[in-house]
């Protein structure tokens, strides 16, 4: 087994991830029809446990930032007559409880020593988000979720995982989606679409590509002295995020 790339990393996840998915996810009907009632599932939480403790092994250092959209969105909370300071503060709670159900997985079934630090502070049930004390937890061995995107509105928890990657110093920013990597279109709609091995970043927003990553978080890299890579990964397939 070789050495890792990268010691320390940010896991960027959708709120969608932490939501039963039956075609990657063997359950029973009874199961499926139980899951389908909640926002968030067990057992897909369990899936992303099972990928993110081999890793471990290796001795990376991860931190994970969870998106919230399969609570709430805040794009669509704006749309439905909400002000949008107030859509964006619910999509921040929203990510605090994916973040709670993610660590009682990690810690409770997997025996994975997980904290979670929000930027948006409920201090009985989580930790304030303090950089140094995360850096602590690295060094512990502790996987950190950070949850409550920046803590501010008008931003996505892509820019925080970018921020959050530049604060912690981690090596990279590894974001799991629904598709291989970055696409010239959407390949879940056009079964011609071609594979964007590599891209840098000036170029990735004159290309005017969006939904695979937000442009703030892009800007914030572009704008920095260090560059940090992201790679674009399909966290639903096994074994993708140890590779």
């Amino acid at each position: 087994m070789g050495s890792p790339i990268y010691k320390r990393v940010i896991l960027k996840i959708s709120g969608e991830a932490l939501k039963l998915k039956q075609s990657f996810i063997n359950i029973e009907d009874a199961e499926l029809s139980i899951s389908k009632q909640s926002f968030v599932s067990a057992k897909a939480a369990e899936f992303i446990a099972e990928e993110i403790k081999p890793v471990l092994g290796l001795g990376v250092q991860i931190g994970i930032v969870v998106g919230g959209g399969n609570v709430v969105r805040g794009c669509e909370l704006e749309k439905q007559g909400f002000s949008r300071d107030v859509a964006d503060n619910m999509g921040m709670t929203a990510t605090i409880i994916n973040a709670q159900a993610l660590q009682d997985v990690l810690e409770r079934k997997y025996g994975i020593v997980t904290r979670v630090q929000s930027a948006v502070e409920i201090k009985r049930f989580v930790e304030p988000y303090i950089p140094r004390r995360a850096l602590r937890h690295f060094e512990k061995n502790r996987v950190v979720i950070l949850a409550g995107g920046t803590g501010n509105d008008y931003c996505t928890t892509d820019n925080a995982a970018v921020t959050r990657a530049y604060e912690l110093r981690a090596d990279a920013v590894l974001k799991g989606t629904k598709v291989n990597g970055l696409y010239d279109k959407d390949p879940v709609y056009y079964k011609t679409a071609k594979l964007i091995p590599k891209i840098s970043y000036q170029e990735f927003l004159k290309a005017g590509f969006s939904g695979i990553i937000d442009n703030q978080a892009i800007g914030i890299i572009i704008d920095a002295k260090e560059k940090i890579p992201i790679h674009i990964f399909n966290i639903f397939t096994k074994g993708n995020f140890y590779r």
